[in-house]
């Protein structure tokens, strides 16, 4: 705890859990003795998943292709429930980790633990702390930042600034990077590490946004004690319940609600389709409309009752164990609305002026050779996306909602597509929806089981799955997209 006005009286309401290390309110009636599911999520019914990889060869073939593990871990099982999707995504992070590239094998699994290590996400950490031993790395250097060379020390701001606000990332801070003497960073091997960055925050915001259990190892990993601290502990699905068992579901609502809730989305998306036929909004109006999105997302989980914490309380208090502190610096650092910047105010990323597709996706690939397809496909991929179904209705057209969805998370990162309405966001995401995407996209160690059940209670458990995958991909965009743009300036 770092607040030194705290009195005595008011720490004694909390506790900190014996299993990982978070702080909990002891008013919060907790008793809970086993996991939830023992399947690779705490979220998603075992069964549902373990039936989509018996379905699957394919699943098995990808695996044995590209996964650098070697096996089925937790997040591929979930992913597989989108084969298509899932065979980009570890084509390309296979690409990263593995084949020809700028940087050292072990440097990539050092850095993968650095950007985990933002979000405390134990559970990438202990499988980056395996494949860094396997690849040859030094182990000294597991002791913390200040056992290694002062090369990758020196990526620990943009780590920061791209973990959290990214906004803030300068041509500067490039420049810093790439003329430091003997210690700097060439531009391919710094693209590299900017693409291990963003890909592991946003995989961060997947592990925690789908409940990825951890994984059944031996604690030992060649010789060093993995961190024992669950990623995903059972004191996160209960302690913002209230409730006896954390069993029972978060959700009061009954099926009528669901169902009923389920219609009018359907019928927000028609009516939706019909006026953008009808009439065009003005410039202006369109303007206006992001202005409003975006001071609206300072409101979205800012206080609000899915949090055991008064949101004063709780933003600076995160406690994180030295088992993951020994990776970053300035653990404190953290997300911060883009809209809440008083007379310093930034100015709006401007989509149209900085784009992936015309500027982002040519400078990744010459400076690292063929990553811009890999990445270009994957984000091509789950924006695409489609069954053509919603819940338990079929021949549906979810254009309109997988925009949303996307372009909202770049809201929240300050980024705006000028010919996007962004009246809809309000339209198609429901409150506890909203504060499910803020939450997983810009602090996805809060997330918690109610908060997942909270949100489209009659929809498929892949189609959520599907949400965690486009929130990964727009966040992982959104960092390339302002670190891209820093080392084009710095270029030209």
């Amino acid at each position: 705890m770092n607040r030194g006005s705290s009195s005595p009286s008011a720490a004694a309401n909390y506790l900190l859990c014996t299993n990982c290390r978070k702080v909990l309110r002891k008013d919060k009636r907790i008793r809970v003795s086993q996991p939830l599911t023992r399947g690779p999520s705490a979220f998603i019914p075992e069964k549902e998943v373990v039936q989509a990889n018996t379905v699957d060869e394919r699943t098995n073939f990808l695996v044995e292709e590209y996964s650098t593990s070697g096996r089925l871990d937790n997040i591929t099982q979930v992913m597989s429930l989108h084969t298509q999707y899932l065979e980009s995504f570890l084509r390309s992070q296979f690409y990263m980790l593995r084949m020809d590239g700028p940087l050292p094998l072990p440097h990539r699994h050092y850095i993968a633990i650095m950007a985990a290590a933002r979000h405390q996400c134990s559970y990438l950490i202990n499988m980056h702390v395996d494949e860094f031993l396997k690849t040859g790395g030094n182990a000294e250097w597991l002791n913390g930042l200040e056992y290694v060379p002062q090369r990758l020390k020196n990526l620990n701001e943009i780590n920061k600034l791209l973990a959290h606000r990214p906004w803030l990332i300068t041509k500067e801070h490039i420049q810093k990077l790439v003329k430091t003497g003997e210690n700097n960073w060439s531009l391919p091997e710094l693209v590299h590490a900017v693409v291990l960055l963003a890909h592991y925050h946003a995989l961060a915001s997947f592990v925690f946004g789908s409940g990825i259990n951890p994984e059944r190892d031996p604690e030992i990993s060649n010789g060093f004690r993995l961190i024992s601290v669950n990623n995903f502990c059972v004191c996160d699905l209960a302690n913002d319940n209230n409730i006896e068992n954390a069993s029972l579901t978060g959700s009061n609502f009954g099926i009528v609600d669901s169902l009923s809730e389920l219609e009018a989305l359907m019928e927000r998306m028609k009516r939706l389709q019909e006026e953008r036929e009808d009439e065009e909004a003005s410039q202006e109006e369109m303007t206006t409309r992001f202005e409003k999105e975006k001071k609206e997302s300072l409101f979205v989980v800012s206080g609000d009752t899915f949090h055991s914490f008064p949101h004063s309380d709780f933003e600076d208090d995160m406690v994180i164990t030295s088992d993951v502190s020994r990776y970053i610096e300035d653990p404190g650092f953290g997300y911060e609305d883009f809209a809440r910047r008083g007379e310093e105010h930034l100015p709006t990323f401007r989509a149209q002026d900085y784009t992936w597709e015309n500027h982002g996706f040519s400078l990744v690939n010459r400076l690292y050779s063929d990553i811009g397809h890999l990445l270009d496909e994957k984000f091509r991929m789950v924006y695409n996306l489609t069954y053509n179904t919603m819940a338990t209705h079929e021949d549906v057209d979810t254009t309109t909602l997988r925009r949303a969805l996307f372009n909202y998370v770049h809201c929240m990162f300050g980024i705006r597509y000028d010919d996007y309405d962004y009246g809809e966001v309000n339209q198609l995401l429901e409150r506890s929806l909203k504060v499910y995407i803020k939450t997983v996209t810009c602090y996805p160690e809060r997330t918690t089981k109610r908060m997942y059940d909270s949100y489209w209670r009659q929809f498929k458990h892949s189609e959520k799955v599907h949400v965690n995958l486009l929130l990964m991909e727009a966040r992982m965009q959104a960092e390339l997209l302002y670190a891209l743009r820093a080392i084009t300036r710095h270029l030209t």
